[in-house]
């Protein structure tokens, strides 16, 4: 049995990251992505996501100067709103919002038999400014989106497609992947709203004043 390790509370993030890169065997994705990688890991505990992250070209550039623009964050679910470090996007003049429990959306979506996914991501459509989008659940909202774009309604900064299970979210995800919409998605199963909100916050701490 190996001894366990004390860690003062204040040094355990530092430490843990030190163990990822120490694990990864000295496996790097280039100053940009480094650390969005290496996040992941740390919120799942799974370095699998080292293989499975797909980054579109020059994403981490984009998505950086839309938070600076005052980006507004919309999440598929209440947990990925609530991991959002809102007082960094704050600062930059953003916000981060999720429209899936609003008496509207749950309304039309019954109305209309279609998710409530579908109809958060309309209703976002609507926002003024830059707007990124976090979904870790719904691969209908990820469907939705790419539906909107194509039909002109809509220019996500960017896509941060991560939805975990397994009806349609590999399909939802390669829609991304092969768009040109700026992206970051999770290929294959996995993902999942903490996964959501760690990527969103490793881009504002690349930002933390």
């Amino acid at each position: 049995m190996s001894e366990i390790e004390i860690v003062k509370p204040m040094d355990i993030e530092k430490r843990s990251f030190e163990i990822i890169t120490e694990r990864l065997n000295g496996r790097t994705f280039g100053p940009e992505l480094d650390d969005i990688v290496k996040r992941v890991i740390h919120t799942s505990a799974d370095f699998e996501y080292a293989d499975q992250l797909v980054f579109s070209e020059g994403v981490v550039e984009k998505a950086l100067a839309a938070i600076k623009a005052g980006a507004t964050i919309v999440t598929d679910t209440q947990m990925a709103w609530s991991g959002i470090n809102k007082k960094i996007l704050e600062s930059f003049g953003g916000s981060a919002v999720c429209f899936m429990s609003d008496e509207d959306v749950a309304k039309e979506a019954k109305a209309r038999e279609i998710t409530r996914a579908m109809v958060s991501m309309e209703k976002a459509a609507g926002l003024e400014g830059p707007v990124i989008f976090a979904i870790g659940n719904a691969p209908t909202a990820l469907i939705r989106i790419h539906e909107l774009v194509a039909e002109q309604k809509l220019s996500p900064a960017l896509i941060i497609g991560v939805p975990v299970g397994f009806v349609n979210v590999v399909e939802a995800k390669e829609l991304i992947i092969q768009s040109k919409i700026p992206h970051i998605v999770a290929r294959g199963n996995k993902g999942g709203s903490n996964i959501a909100a760690a990527i969103c916050n490793a881009l504002l701490y690349k930002l933390r004043r």
